[in-house]
């Protein structure tokens, strides 16, 4: 059974498109120059995307990934995270593919109605990929001066980290 929404994207381009058309735009030469111009910017992002994914291989390959979350776990025993949660704590700010890799891992070992599961749902739905993010947005347009950007958006995150274990026990037990 197909939905409106099946149809909605479709009709939007259509209608861009005449609309394009009615006020006398050359339709195909746009496009051609926004293309263009999205390709500029793929081209100022991919070393920053590709320093990053490799850090982050690195981190899981050398063993560092372990290392970080022996050093956090006295630390996430006292804010009452469990220990499977640890490395998603640490992923989630710097990638959303591998956050989403371990946060399915958690799911599949513990189960999505377990404390553990909903503490990694909570978590999952309620922080940012602030490294990434940070690097699309700011290296797509060439600010290199982030400010108060990178420590609200950790603190945001951090807070997630915590509150989430307690959402879990307040809301879901």
């Amino acid at each position: 059974m197909t939905e409106i929404s099946d149809y909605l994207i479709p009709c939007i381009v259509v209608l861009m498109v005449f609309h394009g058309a009615f006020k006398g735009v050359d339709i195909f030469s746009e496009f051609i120059a926004g293309a263009k111009n999205g390709f500029k910017i793929v081209l100022n992002i991919a070393p920053s995307l590709i320093a990053l994914i490799l850090a982050i291989d690195m981190l899981k390959a050398s063993g560092g990934l372990q290392v970080l979350c022996g050093i956090l776990s006295p630390v996430a025993k006292l804010l009452g995270i469990p220990d499977d949660v640890i490395p998603l704590t640490i992923l989630s700010p710097i990638s959303g593919s591998g956050s989403l890799g371990m946060y399915e891992s958690i799911l599949k070992d513990n189960g999505p109605d377990s404390f553990i599961g909903r503490c990694a749902s909570v978590m999952m739905g309620s922080t940012e990929t602030t490294f990434y993010t940070m690097t699309v947005y700011y290296g797509s347009v060439g600010i290199k001066k982030t400010r108060h950007t990178l420590p609200s958006a950790l603190c945001a995150d951090f807070t997630s980290f915590i509150l989430s274990p307690k959402i879990v026990k307040i809301f879901f037990k």
